[in-house]
């Protein structure tokens, strides 16, 4: 499984929202200057992002972004799912069709633990442990 650079700027992205959140709307230009990405590229992951609610935009002088949601409700998970589709690092693992036989065969339970280790550890994650463990200078998450 490879995330690609949607999912790894777009956590960049909200992190930093998480980081000014309940602060005024914070500018692309800004978030892109500050990691050397292209700002065009960020406003491109903006689109999706904010389609499903996790982040508002604001006009104006004072306008921008922010998240929509406290950080404590988003989890990585929801972002990177967002910008890659369906999570699963094993096709198949995941999304079956109702009365679709499974295969029971022994070696597909090291994919489908596979695919349940990533998509819980993703869902453990939350933007605000991120800040937190940003703030005190850990960020050791294990698999």
């Amino acid at each position: 499984m490879l995330i690609s650079t949607r999912s790894r700027y777009g956590l960049k992205l909200m992190y930093d929202l998480a980081l000014k959140f309940g602060e005024q709307p914070v500018f692309l230009k800004d978030i892109a200057s500050a990691h050397d990405i292209s700002e065009k590229y960020l406003s491109k992951l903006v689109i999706p992002l904010r389609g499903v609610g996790l982040i508002s935009s604001f006009r104006g002088a004072h306008g921008g972004y922010a998240l929509a949601r406290e950080p404590r409700a988003i989890t990585i998970r929801e972002i990177v799912q967002v910008l890659e589709g369906e999570i699963s690092p094993a096709a198949g693992t995941r999304a079956r069709k109702k009365g679709e036989p499974l295969d029971t065969h022994p070696t597909e339970r090291v994919w489908a633990l596979l695919d349940t280790t990533v998509y819980d550890t993703l869902e453990s994650v939350t933007l605000e442990s991120l800040v937190q463990a940003g703030r005190a200078g850990v960020l050791n998450y294990q698999i």
